[in-house]
C-alpha cells in the first residue's frame, strides 16, 4: 500500500533537523576537549521539560490576547518531538493544557499552590534531573525583546544557562547581548528544586513583532531547536560519569 507524504508535514522536522546541526557547528563555550557522551552515560541522565502554567493558570497574557501557556506548551512538545529525533526521551510535566493541582483543591489559588508543589515533587523524584523551564517574558513597555536564561543552583546550572543563551543568541537575535541571569527569589519552582535546573524566557509578549513571532509554528521550532542543540551540546561537553570508567 502506498504511503502519501505531504512535504508540509515533514518540513517543521526537516527545518529542525537543519538548525540543530547548524548549532552544533557552531563554536562551543568550552575550551576543553572532554569526549562525547557514551549511550551508556545518557542513560543516568534524566531531562524534564516543563511548559510553564496551565489549566486556569495561563501566566502572562500578550497584546494580542494570547495566553502564553499555549505558546509554552507548543514549544515544549517541539522540544520534545526533536529530542526524541536523536534518541532522547525527556520527561514532560504537561502535555496538555492543564493544571497539575490535586483535586482537592478548589479556588485558583489552591490550585496554583497545589500545581507548583506536584511539580516540585515529580522534579525532586528524578534521580540526575535536569529541568528546562519554558516561558514567556512581559514587561510595561514595547522596548523590550529577545529571550533571557534564568538559573537555580550555579554550580551545576551556569555552564548550561551559559550555553543555552549563547545559542539563542547565535541562532535566532545576535544582536541580544542578555547573560544568563540568576533566578529570582520570587521563582517558587526553581528555589524549591536542587537538579541542574534553567528557566528561559523565550522572548517578550509585550513586544508588538515578538508576540506575534512567538505565536508562529515556524519560530517555535526554532526556539525548539536551539534548545535542543543546546540540551545535545551539553551533554558532550559535560558527560555523566559511568561506574565502569578507569580513574
Amino acid at each position: 500500500m502506498a504511503i502519501s507524504i505531504r512535504l508540509k508535514d515533514v518540513l517543521p522536522l526537516l527545518l529542525a533537523l537543519v538548525l540543530v546541526v547548524l548549532c552544533f557547528a557552531l563554536p562551543p563555550i568550552y575550551a576543553d576537549e572532554t569526549e562525547p557522551v557514551t549511550a551508556e552515560a545518557e542513560t543516568t541522565r534524566v531531562l524534564i521539560i516543563d511548559a510553564g502554567h496551565g489549566g486556569e493558570d495561563g501566566g502572562a497574557v500578550s497584546l494580542s490576547g494570547v495566553p502564553e501557556s499555549g505558546i509554552n506548551l507548543s514549544i515544549a512538545l517541539k522540544l520534545d518531538q526533536i529530542l526524541g529525533l536523536y534518541g532522547v526521551a525527556p520527561v514532560l510535566l504537561r502535555s496538555e493544557d492543564v493544571s497539575l493541582h490535586d483535586s482537592s483543591a478548589q479556588t485558583l489559588r489552591e490550585k496554583k499552590v497545589s500545581d507548583l508543589h506536584n511539580r516540585v515533587a515529580v522534579i525532586e523524584a528524578a534521580e540526575n534531573a535536569t529541568l528546562i523551564s519554558i516561558h514567556q517574558n512581559t514587561f510595561q513597555g514595547a522596548r523590550y525583546h529577545g529571550a533571557q536564561v534564568f538559573y537555580a543552583n550555579p554550580e551545576l546550572s551556569l555552564p548550561l544557562a551559559q550555553l543555552t543563551q549563547d545559542l539563542l543568541r547565535q541562532t535566532l537575535d545576535p544582536g541580544n547581548a542578555r547573560a544568563p541571569k540568576p533566578i529570582p527569589d520570587t521563582v517558587y519552582l526553581m528555589n524549591h528544586i536542587t537538579c541542574r535546573a534553567i528557566l528561559v524566557e523565550c522572548g517578550f509578549l509585550s513586544n508588538p513583532e515578538e508576540d506575534l513571532l512567538l505565536q508562529t509554528a515556524g519560530y517555535q521550532t526554532k526556539l525548539a531547536s536551539t534548545l535542543a542543540a543546546a540540551w545535545l551540546q551539553f551533554q558532550e561537553l559535560e558527560p555523566v560519569p559511568t561506574t565502569n570508567e578507569e580513574a
